[in-house]
C-alpha cells in the first residue's frame, strides 16, 4: 500500500502515518485484531480494537477502490479515450461513486432515446445547438437540414427532440453535475412518506408515517428501517423530495455556455436531462446510502447490546439447576457440576393441578439434594415467574437456601436444534438442553451464548431488515472481542468457545478437543503445538487468550504471552526469588522497575500490562455477580398500578429508549424521554443490557400489553406539544423540549412498541 494511500487512510481514522502503516502490516501478516490490541501495542502505538478494526475497513475499502480504478483505467484506455486529464482524475478518485460517475460516458450502455438520434445522425446538431451564439441561425433552420422522414425526422419538431436527447444524456453523464445534484439532494432534501394508494382507511402500526417528512440527513435509523418496512409491506410510499430550482439553477450555470443563443431551449433540456436521468439515479443511490447509513446504526446498537450481554457477570463454578419452564408440558430440570458437566434431568406438572404440585416438588428437592445444588437458574418464558415463586416456596418450606436466578432464555430453543447441541447431547431432547443451556448461562454466560446464531438471543433492531452480510461480520467480531477480552479456559472450553480465539479456526478448535479428550487435560500451553495443523503462527495469535489452570508454570494461567515468559523470569531472577514466590508477592511485583526492561522489543506499554496481570494472575474482567429479583406480588400485568416502582433488568437497548424485564411476561418500554433528568442523546450511555434498574409505570395498555416505564424522578409528566410539517401531535408521555425535532410518534408509548424492529417477549 503505497505512503499516499496510507495517509488518505490516517486522516479518515484520525490516526499517525507510522500508526497506520504498521497496523496494515500486521493485519497483512495476518495478525487478528485482538492479538495486535492486545500484544502489539508498541508497534501500533497503543491503538485500541476500534481504531484496529476501523484502519481494517478502510483499508478493504480502498483496496477494493483500486481495483475498480484499474479495471476503469484499463477500459476506457482500450476505447482509447483516456486523456491525461481523465487518468488524473480517476487516479485521485477517492469515493466509488466519483470513480462510477468519471467512467459512467464510457460504460456501454443499453440502447437509449440519445443512442437512437445519434444512430440518425443528429450529434452534429446538438453540439451546433450548444455552441450557438447570437446571430447564429434559429433552432428551426438548424434543424431543417436533418429532416428526413425516411430516418423517422418527419420533421422539425422530431429533429429537436433527437437532439435534445443526446444533450440531457450528455448532461447526465458529467461527473460534476451529478456530483452537484447529490449533494444539494442529500443537504437539503426532504424523506416523504406517504400511505400507499387504495391504504388510506387502512389501521396499521404505520399509521404516523402515512403523511410525514424529515430532511434527509437527519432521518434516525430506526425510523428509515420503519419507513422502509412499511414500503416492503406496501403499505407506505417512499421519496426524496430534493430542491429542484436550486439544482436546475445550479445545472444551468454548470453546463450551459454564458453565450449560447438558444438558452430557453437548453434549460428545458437540463430539466428534462435532471428530472428523467439525474434524479431517479441520484434518488436511487441515496436511498441506498441511507440505507447503509441506517443498517450500520442498528448494527452498532445491535452489537453493543451483544457485548454487554456476553460480557454479564458471571456467577462462576457453582452447581446449579437450570429451569425450563412450561406449563401444559411441564418444566424440564437439569443439574450441571461446577464446569457445567450435565448430571441428571427430570420433568415437573407444579402448574397442572390435580394434586402434581406435591410430587413436583419432591422430584425437585431431590435433584437439589442428591446433585448439592448450589443455585437455581430459571428460564424467563411462559410460566418463569410462577415456576420461580415454586422454587422459591419449595426451598424455603424444606429450609433450604438457595438463591433462586431468573435467567434469559432467548435462543436456549435455537441452540436446542443446533447442531453443537446435538453433538453435545445427542441422546437428550431439546427441551432438557434448553434447560442445561439455562443452567450454563447462570454459570458462565459468554461461554453459553457463544454456541447460538447471535441474531436469535433477542437484542437486536430491525435485524431482519438490515444487511445480513454487514450484520453477520460486525456480530462476529463482538463475538471474537468478548470472548478474547475475557480469556478462555483451555481444559474446559467448548469447541465452539475456542473458535472465538484469535487464530484459532472452527477446524483447529475442533482439533484442540480432540486432542484433549484422546490425551487428557493440557499442562502447558506449549503443548498446543502437539495439535495437528496448530503452528506457530496460530499459537502466536492463540495463546496468550488461552489460560490453564493449576498449571505447572504460573504464567500458563495468566494473560501474560509466552513470549514474555524468559522477560518475566528474568525480572523474577533479578529478585532472587523463584517464578511462584515472586508472582505472589504483590509488593514486590508493584515496585518492578519497569524502564530497566525496556528494549526493542518490549516497550513500557507491554511492561505495564504484565505489571498489572501479575497482580491479578488470570483476573476475570467481567463485573462480580449480584442477585437481583422481582416482586413477588406482581407477576402479571394485571397486577400493575400507575406510579408502582419495580426492579427490572434492561433487556434491550434501542435508538428510543430502553425495554426492562420487570417479570410480568411482558418487557415495559422506558422511553428516551423518560431515562434520566437530563436530556439523553443515545440510551446507551444511561443503560445497557444486563442492568439491573429501577422503574416507575407511567401509562399501562392492558389490551395491546403495553407498558410505560420512567426512570427519572417522579413528577407530573410534562406535556410538550411536537410539531410536524403539517399536523401537529400532542404527547401524554413526558418529553423534553430537546427532543422536538422527533417524529410526532416518538412521544406515544403504543407507535415506539409499534416501530420495534424487533420482538419484545410476550407471553
Amino acid at each position: 500500500m503505497t505512503d499516499q494511500l496510507i495517509d488518505i487512510i490516517a486522516e479518515e481514522v484520525n490516526c499517525s502515518h507510522p500508526q497506520v502503516a504498521q497496523t496494515i502490516n500486521l493485519l497483512s501478516a495476518g495478525g487478528t485484531v485482538p492479538f495486535i490490541a492486545r500484544y502489539r501495542k508498541e508497534v501500533t502505538g497503543e491503538l485500541d480494537e476500534v481504531a484496529i478494526r476501523a484502519i481494517e475497513q478502510r483499508m478493504i475499502y480502498h483496496r477494493e477502490l483500486e481495483e475498480r480504478r484499474q479495471t476503469i483505467l484499463k477500459a476506457i484506455e482500450e476505447q482509447g479515450k483516456l486523456t491525461p486529464e481523465l487518468k488524473s482524475r480517476i487516479l485521485n478518485s477517492r469515493q466509488k461513486n466519483e470513480l462510477e460517475d468519471l467512467y459512467l460516458p464510457y460504460k456501454v450502455k443499453r440502447r437509449t432515446k440519445a443512442s437512437v438520434a445519434r444512430e440518425r445522425g443528429l450529434e452534429p446538431l446538438a453540439a451546433q445547438i450548444l455552441i450557438a451564439t447570437d446571430g447564429s441561425p434559429s433552432l428551426d433552420e438548424l434543424a431543417a437540414g436533418y429532416v428526413d422522414a425516411g430516418n423517422e425526422l418527419p420533421d422539425c419538431l422530431a429533429v429537436l427532440t433527437g437532439a435534445g436527447h443526446i444533450l440531457a444524456e450528455n448532461f447526465a453523464e458529467q461527473a460534476e453535475a451529478r456530483a452537484l445534484v447529490r449533494q444539494l439532494t442529500r443537504e437539503r432534501g426532504l424523506f416523504r412518506s406517504t400511505v400507499a394508494r387504495g391504504k388510506e382507511h387502512q389501521v396499521s402500526k404505520y399509521e404516523m408515517y402515512y403523511d410525514f417528512s424529515e430532511p434527509l440527513k437527519e432521518v434516525p435509523s430506526h425510523r428509515m428501517l420503519a419507513m422502509r418496512r412499511g414500503e416492503k409491506e406496501e403499505l407506505l410510499r417512499l421519496k426524496i423530495e430534493a430542491p429542484e430550482d436550486e439544482i436546475l439553477a445550479g445545472l444551468d450555470r454548470l453546463l450551459l455556455p454564458n453565450t449560447t443563443a438558444h438558452v430557453l431551449w437548453l434549460k428545458d433540456v437540463v430539466r428534462d436531462s435532471y428530472q428523467r436521468l439525474i434524479a431517479p439515479a441520484i434518488e436511487v443511490e441515496l436511498r441506498l446510502e441511507a440505507k447503509k447509513t441506517a443498517d450500520e446504526a442498528a448494527i452498532k446498537v445491535f452489537a453493543e447490546n451483544l457485548r454487554h450481554l456476553l460480557l454479564a457477570a458471571p456467577a462462576g463454578s457453582r452447581r446449579v439447576l437450570g429451569v425450563d419452564p412450561g406449563l401444559r408440558t411441564g418444566s424440564k430440570l437439569a443439574a450441571v457440576d461446577e464446569t457445567g458437566r450435565f448430571l441428571a434431568h427430570t420433568t415437573i406438572y407444579p402448574h397442572t393441578g390435580g394434586g402434581r404440585a406435591a410430587s413436583a416438588a419432591e422430584h425437585f428437592l431431590q435433584l437439589v439434594r442428591q446433585h448439592q445444588v448450589e443455585m437455581v437458574a430459571v428460564g424467563n418464558g411462559t410460566a418463569g415467574r410462577e415456576m420461580e415463586q415454586f422454587a422459591r416456596q419449595t426451598l424455603k418450606t424444606a429450609g433450604i437456601k438457595l438463591p433462586v436466578v431468573m435467567v434469559s432464555e432467548a435462543g436456549a430453543s435455537v441452540y436446542s436444534a443446533s447442531e453443537i447441541a446435538r453433538e453435545e447431547f445427542p441422546e437428550l431432547d431439546l427441551t432438557i438442553r434448553g434447560a442445561i443451556s439455562i443452567a450454563r448461562r447462570l454459570q458462565d454466560p459468554l461461554s453459553e451464548l457463544v454456541k447460538c446464531d447471535p441474531k436469535s438471543i433477542g437484542v437486536g433492531q430491525y435485524q431482519h431488515d438490515v444487511s445480513q452480510s454487514l450484520l453477520k461480520k460486525s456480530l462476529e467480531a463482538v463475538v471474537e472481542s468478548c470472548v478474547n477480552f475475557v480469556g478462555v479456559e483451555l481444559n474446559t472450553a467448548s469447541w465452539a468457545l475456542l473458535s472465538f480465539v484469535a487464530g484459532i479456526s472452527e477446524a483447529l478448535a475442533r482439533a484442540i478437543v480432540a486432542r484433549r479428550d484422546a490425551k487428557g487435560s493440557y499442562k502447558s500451553r506449549a503443548e498446543l503445538l502437539e495439535v495437528p495443523r496448530l503452528g506457530p503462527r496460530a499459537f502466536e495469535q492463540a495463546a496468550g487468550f488461552l489460560r490453564i489452570r493449576g498449571a505447572h508454570n504460573p504464567l500458563d494461567s495468566s494473560a501474560v504471552h509466552p513470549e514474555c515468559y524468559p522477560l518475566v523470569e528474568q525480572m523474577a531472577a533479578d529478585s532472587g526469588l523463584e517464578l511462584t514466590a515472586f508472582i505472589a508477592d504483590r509488593q514486590l511485583v508493584e515496585q518492578i522497575p519497569l524502564e530497566r526492561y525496556v528494549d526493542t522489543q518490549v516497550g513500557l506499554p507491554t511492561l505495564r500490562d504484565i505489571q498489572q496481570e501479575l497482580l491479578k494472575p488470570g483476573r476475570d474482567p467481567r463485573e462480580t455477580f449480584s442477585l437481583s429479583r422481582f416482586r413477588d406480588d406482581v407477576t402479571e400485568i394485571s397486577d400493575l398500578k400507575t406510579g408502582m416502582r419495580l426492579n427490572g433488568l434492561v433487556t434491550n437497548v434501542a435508538a428510543f429508549g430502553a425495554f426492562v424485564d420487570i417479570g410480568v411476561h411482558q418487557d415495559g418500554l422506558v422511553h428516551i424521554s423518560q431515562l434520566a433528568d437530563r436530556f439523553v442523546r443515545d440510551p446507551a450511555t444511561v443503560v445497557k443490557v444486563g442492568q439491573q434498574v429501577q422503574v416507575r409505570v407511567v401509562s399501562l395498555d392492558l389490551e395491546r400489553r403495553r407498558i410505560g416505564l420512567s426512570m427519572r424522578s417522579e413528577g407530573d409528566p410534562q406535556t410538550v406539544e411536537i410539531e410536524t410539517d403539517k399536523r401537529t401531535s400532542r404527547s401524554k408521555t413526558a418529553v423534553p423540549k430537546q427532543e422536538k425535532k422527533a417524529a410526532p410518534a416518538a412521544t406515544d408509548l403504543g407507535a415506539a412498541f409499534a416501530r420495534a424492529g424487533f420482538k419484545v417477549r410476550g407471553k
